[in-house]
């Protein structure tokens, strides 16, 4: 039995870590990542790793998956090996051999053996000369012959030294067996997005946010979008993005919750079902709602994840020497401290998750005016069940902790979230609390007097001042953004070190490799020197400087030309001016001001609609055929058929909403043919 946990890497930089499952010989992660991907790659890979608290980690299995099988959902499995196989009963004298082979070269160097070890760690480093074709100048009249890359392979073995007395230069190929590896089962959505300069989108952009304007909204573009997709998630993302960052989104989810509530025959199952409705309200609390949370939940989540009290009450769970009396009032401290702390929290809501409790509870009586407990729960439903209760279980979700919490921690979240859930719908100071969230009166702390949490992760920072010795030193630091500022902290939840207001913030940039010899690297540009910080890995990197420069586009002074190398020993490595303040060599990447309330690219979720469309355009067509069946037929309520599975209130409207989705995405269509045409031909040498 193992304690296990798995990485996704982009070839061989790691972006991603599962929590670990203890005590498992087929761990079940069940973990959802989804990550915009910034360069170029060859594999996406998976490995499984033995957790060792006191050694290093023993990586014990990987699948890697090429990127134009991705799109397929074909793996393979390729060899890992965990220990070596002991040989009649003995460890061996292992050794391996690195080899680079391609289409023309089979180029091979081997380790030093490892004497009698099943074990061995060889710490050895070999260097292979490529030359590449992109990088390849030609400084002299020979001719160099160019390899293609992409052709060529890193092989590694692994090899038994045999007894050389009894069987000279005899060698043994001891690499894991194909069947003895096991199997990783995912599942994997990979995606391509051409994204057009922003004027291709105003048709189907205009189409879209009119979806609250139409009547009945089962006929908008936006419902129908949800209707014929396979994953009604793949259309929620991009869509409450979209209409939240134009201000439709609360008139949008009002609309399709109020068609939700005319098949609700049960006030006890109001807003209980996985529907468009409650699908975007939910995506719209992780959106807005992480600042919310933070204030609210954080500090009590520490104390919990920093602490060691079992609150095990399950007599069949409870462990040798567990107090069950000891662990009841663990649990109802918890509880108490945590409860106390939501109900009072209500001046911390943002204004949009109050704009649509109240729309909810209005609609809710309206629907129910006998019961008067629905106007609650009908908010209660989305605040507690599917906001609080969900981060409470998994706070790392919600950027509310670093790193998954253990086992023991995990079972204390759960016991005190289903708590929290009861108590939600049934708590004594919750109809207060629930009235002040739904209600339409404004705020002091809302709005944009109320800071936007956009980001927080650890990263390294290169030191603002001299050591002693005179270098500059990188040290580990928090990193927090929020609408207002940046600043690092020693560590989450101290008091920050350094803050940059965004209003001074002049460029966000990448920053050369070379500067430091350090890769994922970027520069903040502000008044005073640049900060300069590399992140974990190029996903965390490509997030840091997509937000920092959004949040900071409609700052006054922003500079139109930088430095994409550092300024060392006395001049700018990039073009060696040797004034610190010389201009910028190279233009800022930077382009037009958005909207900084919520980081939002609309031409990149625009297109993502764009490409559901074209994906679903057997659906759509499906659903105009049951148009005019609808239209054109009278007669008595027919058996179910294809368009029973449609919500068709307006056949007419329906079909007019139909044709103009075709009609926009057949526009859609020519510049993105173009493009693709132009990827896919060679380009001839010397051409433009």
């Amino acid at each position: 039995m193992r304690d296990c946990f798995c990485t996704i890497n982009l070839d061989q930089e790691e972006v991603y870590r599962t929590q670990v499952v203890e005590k498992s010989l087929s761990p079940f992660f069940s973990e959802e990542f989804y990550f915009e991907i910034p360069r170029t790659f060859q594999y996406l890979s998976f490995y499984v790793y033995d957790k060792n608290v006191l050694q290093r980690d023993l990586r014990i299995g990987k699948v890697a998956i090429k990127k134009e099988d991705l799109c397929n959902h074909s793996v393979h499995l390729e060899r890992a090996c965990h220990g070596l196989p002991l040989i009649n009963g003995q460890s061996c004298d292992p050794y391996a051999t690195v080899s680079l082979v391609g289409p023309s070269r089979n180029d091979q160097k081997k380790t030093k053996v490892k004497k009698k070890t099943s074990n061995p760690q060889f710490n050895e480093i070999f260097y292979f000369e490529v030359t590449r074709s992109s990088s390849y100048t030609r400084k002299s009249q020979f001719q160099v012959e160019e390899e293609d890359i992409e052709k060529l392979e890193i092989r590694i073995d692994l090899w038994n030294n045999g007894n050389l007395v009894q069987d000279p230069g005899k060698k043994t190929n001891i690499s894991s067996k194909t069947d003895d590896l096991g199997s990783l089962r995912l599942n994997i959505c990979y995606t391509e997005d051409y994204v057009l300069p922003s004027e291709y989108y105003g048709p189907l952009k205009t189409l879209l946010l009119k979806s609250p304007d139409v009547q009945p909204i089962s006929a908008s573009s936006a419902y129908i979008l949800g209707e014929i997709c396979r994953d009604k998630n793949d259309a929620v993302l991009p869509l409450v993005r979209l209409l939240l960052h134009h201000d439709k989104l609360v008139p949008f989810a009002t609309a399709v919750a109020e068609l939700d509530l005319k098949d609700t025959q049960d006030a006890n199952t109001i807003f209980r079902g996985n529907s468009l409705a409650t699908r975007c309200l939910d995506e719209m609390m992780k959106i807005v709602g992480r600042h919310y949370l933070k204030v609210t939940l954080k500090p009590i989540l520490d104390e919990i994840c920093e602490s060691s009290k079992s609150c095990e009450i399950d007599p069949i769970k409870l462990k040798e020497g567990d107090n069950v009396e000891n662990n009841k009032e663990n649990l109802r401290y918890y509880v108490d401290k945590l409860f106390s702390t939501i109900v009072k929290s209500s001046m911390s809501c943002p204004t949009v998750m109050c704009d649509i409790f109240y729309s909810l509870r209005q609609m809710a009586t309206q629907r129910f005016p006998n019961d008067p407990h629905v106007q609650y729960s009908a908010v209660s439903s989305f605040v507690f069940l599917r906001f609080f209760a969900v981060a409470v279980v998994s706070p790392h979700t919600f950027h509310l902790r670093l790193h998954h919490p253990d086992p023991q921690t995990v079972r204390t979240l759960t016991l005190i979230s289903k708590t929290i859930q009861t108590l939600g719908s049934w708590g004594r100071s919750v109809p207060k609390f629930l009235d002040e969230i739904s209600s339409t009166e404004t705020k002091v702390s809302s709005g944009t007097s109320e800071p936007v949490h956009l980001k927080e992760g650890e990263m390294y920072k290169r030191a603002q001042g001299r050591t002693r010795i005179g270098k500059k030193n990188f040290k580990k630091r928090w990193f927090c953004l929020t609408s207002r500022e940046l600043t690092y902290h020693k560590q989450p939840g101290k008091d920050a070190i350094y803050t940059i207001p965004v209003k001074n913030i002049l460029a966000v940039e990448k920053l050369e490799e070379s500067s430091f010899n350090k890769k994922n690297m970027f520069q903040v540009i502000h008044t005073e020197k640049p900060l300069y910080v590399q992140a974990n890995n190029c996903v965390e990197a490509n997030e840091w400087i997509d937000v920092l420069c959004r949040v900071s586009r409609c700052n006054q002074n922003r500079l139109s030309s930088y430095h994409p190398s550092a300024y060392l020993n006395g001049n700018w490595l990039c073009c060696l001016e040797t004034s610190e303040n010389a201009l910028g060599c190279k233009p800022c990447t930077a382009g037009v001001p958005a909207d900084i309330q919520i980081d939002i690219d609309e031409d990149r979720e625009t297109e993502r609609i764009y490409s559901l469309f074209t994906l679903s355009l057997l659906k759509l067509q499906k659903m105009e055929e049951a148009c005019g069946t609808i239209a054109v037929y009278q007669g008595p309520q027919k058996e179910p058929d294809d368009y029973s599975n449609f919500v068709i209130e307006d056949s007419v409207t329906t079909f007019k909403t139909i044709q103009q989705i075709k009609s926009v995405v057949e526009k859609l269509d020519e510049p993105h043919e173009k493009y693709r045409k132009k990827r896919s031909s060679s380009a001839k040498y010397g051409s433009k």
